[in-house]
């Protein structure tokens, strides 16, 4: 992809994106369907023509908001994902770690997916499962463990696989 006349967005802008999500390409199923809607005329200028609707009403998410505020956290489960923020500002292969941003947004993160998973408290399986998203773009690799392979993805399972889980 050309990227000539663009600039990459600093680390102090990119920490305040909540998250991070790796979409990969439609399957070829998928990518046909897209082919096909726009040989009969779809067009994305004419989106009216479209059956889109709201998948929700703006009182709907702001319930959501508030349940999510509203559950709950441990302590022990609080303190599991400041050592894992923490972890990435030590790791040898990371030039800039997560700042404190990162822990409050995988705090929220944590809580909305206990929230989508019918719970009212998360655990450290919601901390593990949302790390990735919550810390990827918010780390920065050396050099050389780059030239060596390591990703930002590789480092946060290894944090993962070494901070102790509360019982």
């Amino acid at each position: 992809i050309e990227y000539e006349g663009t600039y990459p967005l600093p680390e102090a802008q990119l920490d305040r994106f909540l998250l991070k999500i790796l979409i990969s390409y439609p399957s070829a199923e998928e990518e046909a369907q897209v082919v096909g809607n726009w040989d009969a005329g779809f067009s994305a200028r004419r989106l009216e023509q479209v059956d889109i609707r709201p998948l929700a009403e703006a009182d709907a998410l702001m319930h959501c908001r508030a349940e999510i505020q509203a559950a709950r956290m441990e302590p022990g489960v609080q303190h599991y994902l400041v050592d894992i923020t923490r972890r990435t500002r030590e790791h040898p292969s990371v030039a800039y770690g997560a700042s404190p941003r990162a822990s409050v947004a995988l705090l929220l993160c944590s809580k909305a997916l206990a929230a989508m998973r019918g719970r009212d408290f998360a655990t450290p399986d919601d901390v593990r499962d949302i790390a990735p998203a919550a810390l990827r773009h918010r780390i920065s690799l050396r050099a050389e463990a780059e030239l060596d392979g390591a990703t930002a993805d590789a480092v946060i399972t290894d944090i993962l696989n070494t901070v102790e889980v509360p019982r």
